[in-house]
């Protein structure tokens, strides 16, 4: 009604036969647009290494500035941490900054790496989540150099890393590797990482919080 009355002046003609003139045109439905919240899921490396500090710093500032931006798409951030011979969910998805800010204020770091705890406890978290939370669109970010050196089971490390890495590229949950190793040691295990995860590959010459800040949204983007 509110469409067609602006043109009844112009629709004498059909006016004759009836006292309110709608044509095709005028007729309206209601759209409800649905918002898709993300999850965002950072999977960190914090086995010993000269950069640690740097890698742990700058993914706190990004995981506090994500949920700074987080609060009206509902979308929900989380950290696995692997370092040892065990992975930890230290920040269950949330949407909390204040929870975050908790979580994230003593990280343990050191030790061997077990790249595949950390990839599998990811896909477990994942998972989990598209149970509860069906509409969420994951994205995983993994922060490491692609080495391994510790397994779950009697596989070699690397090759169970990424039997698991295969495991989380079928069932669609969309991955970006970030190269934390520095150009002169790199022996390209990150980027085949990437390959066996179906994921997007960076190698970021100087990380800071900012800088993963912006490719993370980047990618929520595309």
């Amino acid at each position: 009604m509110r469409a067609a009355a602006p043109y009844q002046k112009r629709r004498k003609e059909q006016r004759k036969k009836v006292a309110f003139a709608i044509q095709p045109q005028d007729l309206q439905r209601k759209v409800r647009v649905k918002y898709t919240a993300n999850l965002i899921l950072f999977v960190v490396d914090a086995s010993w290494s000269m950069a640690v500090a740097e890698r742990m710093s700058a993914t706190k500032g990004a995981i506090l500035s994500l949920l700074t931006d987080a609060y009206q798409r509902r979308d929900r951030v989380g950290l696995v941490v692997f370092q040892k011979d065990r992975a930890t969910l230290v920040l269950p998805p949330t949407n909390s900054t204040q929870l975050a800010q908790r979580s994230l204020a003593d990280i343990p770091v050191g030790g061997k790496t077990p790249l595949s705890a950390g990839l599998s406890l990811a896909h477990k978290t994942v998972k989990k989540e598209q149970i509860s939370h069906p509409d969420i669109q994951p994205l995983l970010i993994i922060l490491t150099d692609g080495g391994g050196n510790v397994s779950m089971t009697k596989m070699p490390p690397q090759e169970e890393a990424e039997k698991i890495a295969e495991e989380i590229a079928k069932d669609d949950i969309p991955s970006v590797v970030i190269n934390m190793e520095a150009a002169e040691f790199d022996q390209g295990l990150a980027k085949e990482l990437s390959e066996h995860l179906a994921a997007k590959y960076y190698s970021l010459e100087e990380l800071r919080a900012e800088q993963l800040y912006r490719t993370v949204s980047q990618e929520l983007g595309n």
